[in-house]
């Protein structure tokens, strides 16, 4: 709580006690997610390759732990239907599923049916549909050059992209966004630290937006699209989360809840040194109610590899930080 909060409770506490009232266990002293009563989320994509090879298994491991929901990145390799029966068994929910924008491997995309996309998303009991990633344009070679891992491939095209090319994005975020609305559906874009890129100057020497991610804020349709905001990679490309909640009010509805360490050095190619939430640098007890404040209702508990523990065990180290987290 701030200085302000905290005087209004405590006049309240004297007021209640000078009538003789017996204390009373105020909301605003329990654990973040019990006050607020947001269920602690888990992106699938941190176990996928447990996921894939066991998906029942894996989804009773979550549940025991204590999550509540999960956020699909693809099926695992099972139909809609075989998804849902698997969460119901253990009492899990999906608000939101990431989807592949290019069409490959079979599954749906945002550049495929959209119906069928919707059709997919109504069994599942999804209601928000996150472009996971930029729109690769067709100029660039995604193959890898020696030693270049794909993540870096992709930071490099990031850099690389244009002014045109982040209007683009923007411009398909809001065509998809105002189809997926009207089939019932939610569209947020999820970050990585990529469009942090700098741009040059734009045409002509006038000055415009600082990076990609700024043309992307700012040529959305607010009706259409939101944002989901990965605190990690937000922190892994040098930027503050806190100043972006604060310029952009109402357009972050989810967060990654993602930790890195101190060693990480600021970059725009998907590289950070990640651990469990609570044991790295962003300032959580901070960063919550900010983004509560902001209008940020899914939170999903998500690391990126290499782990110092098995993949369930971080993740029930971060979810066993997160329960008791007084903020």
């Amino acid at each position: 709580m701030d200085l302000s909060r905290r005087a209004i409770v405590a006049a309240g506490v004297a007021g209640l006690s000078g009538l003789g009232a017996a204390p009373i266990a105020w909301a605003a002293d329990q654990p973040f997610f019990a006050r607020t009563g947001l269920p602690i989320g888990l992106q699938l994509y941190t176990l996928a390759d447990q996921a894939q090879a066991d998906l029942g298994g894996t989804l009773k491991a979550v549940a025991a732990i204590g999550f509540k929901s999960i956020e699909l990145a693809g099926y695992a390799g099972r139909t809609p239907a075989q998804l849902r029966a698997a969460m119901d068994a253990v009492g899990l929910s999906t608000p939101s599923a990431h989807v592949q924008v290019q069409a490959r491997g079979g599954e749906s995309s945002l550049d495929g049916d959209l119906s069928r996309l919707a059709d997919e998303a109504h069994v599942l009991g999804v209601r928000m549909i996150v472009m996971p990633i930029f729109y690769t344009p067709e100029r660039f070679d995604l193959k890898p050059k020696a030693g270049e891992a794909f993540g870096q491939v992709l930071g490099r095209v990031g850099g690389a992209m244009t002014a045109d090319d982040w209007k683009f994005n923007a411009d398909f975020l809001n065509a998809k966004g105002a189809a997926l609305k009207a089939l019932g559906l939610k569209l947020a874009y999820h970050n990585h630290n990529a469009e942090f890129s700098p741009l040059a100057a734009q045409a002509g020497g006038k000055p415009g937006a600082r990076n990609g991610y700024e043309i992307l804020l700012a040529n959305t349709d607010p009706a259409a699209v939101s944002f989901e905001m990965d605190a990690g990679w937000v922190a892994a490309a040098g930027q503050d989360p806190f100043a972006l909640l604060k310029a952009h009010p109402g357009r972050f509805v989810a967060m990654h809840v993602k930790d890195i360490k101190a060693s990480t050095k600021p970059n725009f190619v998907f590289v950070q040194d990640p651990t469990e939430v609570g044991s790295g640098k962003i300032d959580w007890p901070r960063l919550l109610p900010a983004a509560h404040a902001a209008g940020v209702r899914d939170f999903f508990v998500e690391q990126e590899p290499p782990f110092a523990h098995s993949r369930l065990e971080s993740v029930g180290i971060s979810f066993d930080y997160l329960s008791k987290l007084r903020a």
